[in-house]
């Protein structure tokens, strides 16, 4: 399946290529190894072959290699443009490999954020064209998934139906995703016009927008399966360059969503200013211009998998739940709200 990272602080920036290429388990090498700690045996982290979790197996035997896409803030059009306040996101999408593109690496070495989205594709099915790359922009708000809607050609039609105008004038490809995220807007904005885009909302609101999103989703496929509604994987992801929210959901009694994990520490270990290295304790940060006694600022991130192999800097999100992150810095755990008569029974869809 695909793979999703996001950083975020109110104080601290991070180098692009300190997060997305250097450590091994760097999203960029994530097309073909993973690494799914307290959800694979200690000691087996790495080794799909011998899970007794098929679902598992299947989710992570896939090669990422179907687009990449990166969204970052930065505040250069406030500097500029009249009208404009706060961070913007800046995007770039490709669907050449991440370890071979020159211009992500350049870009990645030379940039630096305090909030950062970043997505490698693996297809449900859809055509493999750079607008069905994540990360989706709309205004100020950026959203990405990994997971899939189970039979969104069924529910495809009714779901465009339930968009605002400017959502709908706004996605640009085919993919479950990006319909996702233009339902999230609409929400978000309560059937706002573009221009309400450019607002920054409530964390209550994003969190109940996110949360609506998913309940509607769930029933246009009651409506038109009935009892043959699969379930779906829904780690969605939402920022406004300030704040977050995550989902890592999938609606069945029984099975695991994707993984998703967060850390408030990795960020440390992840720049190379400190003298900490995110491959290992035995490692050497020759770069390290920092004291192993000074602190880092305030940040938080969200991963399909961790990228630093100390498993005690990760927190693995419960089935079913979001994580938000509030304009401070603060994290919370929220359950998911929705009647269990949604939970699907389907084992065969991702």
């Amino acid at each position: 399946m695909c793979r999703w990272f996001a950083y975020i602080s109110p104080e601290e920036p991070c180098l692009l290529s300190d997060v997305l290429i250097n450590p091994a388990n760097a999203i960029s090498k994530q097309c073909s190894e993973h690494y799914l700690p307290k959800l694979l045996p200690h000691g087996e982290e790495h080794d799909l072959d011998d899970s007794k979790d098929d679902l598992m197996k299947m989710r992570n035997s896939l090669l990422n290699m179907d687009g990449l896409g990166v969204a970052w803030y930065t505040k250069a059009a406030e500097n500029y443009v009249k009208g404009v306040e706060g961070r913007r996101p800046a995007l770039y999408k490709t669907q050449s490999p991440p370890i071979s593109d020159f211009n992500f690496r350049n870009l990645c070495s030379n940039t630096e954020t305090q909030c950062l989205f970043a997505h490698i594709r693996a297809t449900s099915g859809s055509v493999v064209t750079q607008v069905n790359s994540h990360p989706f922009v709309f205004g100020r708000h950026v959203f990405m998934h990994n997971g899939a809607i189970s039979d969104f050609s069924s529910i495809r039609r009714d779901m465009t139906d339930l968009l605002s105008f400017d959502a709908y004038c706004n996605v640009l490809g085919s993919t479950d995703s990006e319909h996702a995220a233009a339902l999230y807007i609409t929400n978000l904005t309560n059937h706002g016009t573009k221009d309400t885009w450019e607002k920054a909302y409530p964390l209550s609101e994003m969190i109940s927008a996110m949360n609506k999103t998913l309940v509607q989703i769930m029933e246009l496929q009651q409506k038109h399966l009935g009892d043959k509604a699969a379930p779906n994987s829904l780690n969605f992801c939402t920022t406004d360059g300030h704040k977050m929210v995550a989902t890592r959901f999938r609606n069945h009694a029984t099975q695991q969503p994707p993984s998703l994990y967060w850390s408030e520490f990795a960020g440390r270990t992840l720049n190379q200013k400190f003298p900490s290295h995110p491959d290992g304790a035995d490692k050497a940060n020759e770069s390290a211009t920092k004291g192993t006694d000074e602190k880092i600022g305030k940040h938080t991130i969200i991963a399909s998998e961790p990228t630093t192999y100390d498993e005690g800097e990760w927190h693995l999100i419960n089935a079913n739940c979001m994580l938000t992150v509030d304009e401070n810095g603060t994290e919370k755990e929220v359950p998911v709200e929705y009647d269990t008569k949604f939970n699907a029974v389907d084992p065969s869809h991702p």
